[in-house]
């Protein structure tokens, strides 16, 4: 059974249509022969993610999106803490709304559930594909 849940700390919850990107979300893993376990979107700010990011990956810098797989075979789970302050930087420099930006991170941590990896050769480019099909499926 599904349960998809935003949370935040120590910022205002970006204004999204939950009931709609839970339908988005489980349309996406169904695309990919997934179903949805227990996905938990975390927003916060900077300060935060990089923290997280220092404390259990060892890395000091900002991200987006970091994503924790507790995935079994064909359902997928996981918690994912997303920076709402990169979100916002990050639409500003690739030149896109921020809501278009936020969705395409959310979808991001999802597909990374679903096994699809952005960091080797050609991946980023496999990526940025599913994410863009994940989005016109929002978007329709």
């Amino acid at each position: 059974m599904s349960k998809i849940s935003f949370y935040t700390e120590n910022i205002k919850m970006p204004a999204i249509n939950k009931s709609r990107v839970k339908e988005w979300l489980k349309e996406v893993a169904a695309f990919y022969n997934k179903e949805i376990g227990a996905l938990n979107y975390i927003f916060c700010g900077d300060d935060r993610i990089i923290e997280v990011n220092n404390q259990f990956l060892g890395h000091n810098y900002y991200t987006d999106i970091i994503t924790f797989d507790y995935s079994d075979n064909k359902v997928v789970s996981g918690d994912m803490y997303i920076s709402v302050d990169t979100i916002c930087s990050n639409s500003l420099k690739y030149k896109t709304s921020f809501d278009t930006e936020l969705h395409r991170v959310i979808v991001h941590g999802l597909l990374h559930l679903c096994g699809i990896n952005d960091k080797g050769p050609g991946e980023r480019k496999i990526m940025e594909a599913a994410e863009d099909r994940a989005l016109s499926l929002l978007n329709r």
